[in-house]
């Protein structure tokens, strides 16, 4: 599988899984285009749902005006690129890109690993992502202080079966 690797600034958080990024191009008369980035193994809670607000400013605090490395295997059916999101942590703001933002989102309790999609993931990517998770539920970190946390595909279903 041949996958993209972009080196770009972040310019917007739509919300907690979906950023937009700034990334050069081979065209001079257009040195620079607009990608709406997914970010790979991860579902973070819709705007209007608990936990939505919180979880996109997780999201822009972790990756927001920040170079970005994205490292993308394919492009969603909404024309968006699916990408691993790589950013220098806040406590090293000019070192190397070695913070995974979606995994930074799972630790942090603000979005679930994303199963559904995760033979998209290295195995090594899914035992980080899983682990991760199992501790912010045992920790109760963000949306897992919730008394019963709604997954964001189950909310989505809900909201389509209510129409």
């Amino acid at each position: 599988m041949l996958t993209a690797t972009l080196l770009c600034l972040v310019v917007a958080i739509a919300d907690g899984d979906t950023l937009t990024a700034r990334c050069p191009t081979e065209d001079a008369a257009h040195p620079y285009q607009q990608l709406k980035v997914r970010i790979q193994g991860i579902d973070a809670p819709e705007k209007k749902q608990p936990y939505g607000n919180r979880a996109r400013q997780a999201l822009s605090e972790l990756t927001f005006q920040k170079q970005a490395r994205l490292d993308c295997p394919k492009t969603d059916r909404y024309r968006r690129k699916v990408c691993t999101v790589w950013v220098a942590p806040a406590s090293a703001p000019d070192g190397p890109r070695t913070l995974d933002a979606g995994l930074a989102m799972v630790t942090q309790g603000m979005a679930w690993w994303y199963r559904a999609y995760s033979r998209e993931q290295t195995a090594e990517a899914r035992g980080q992502y899983e682990f991760a998770e199992q501790e912010a539920r045992a920790k109760r970190a963000g949306l897992w202080a919730d008394q019963d946390p709604v997954a964001p595909w189950e909310w989505r279903n809900r909201k389509k079966l209510s129409h």
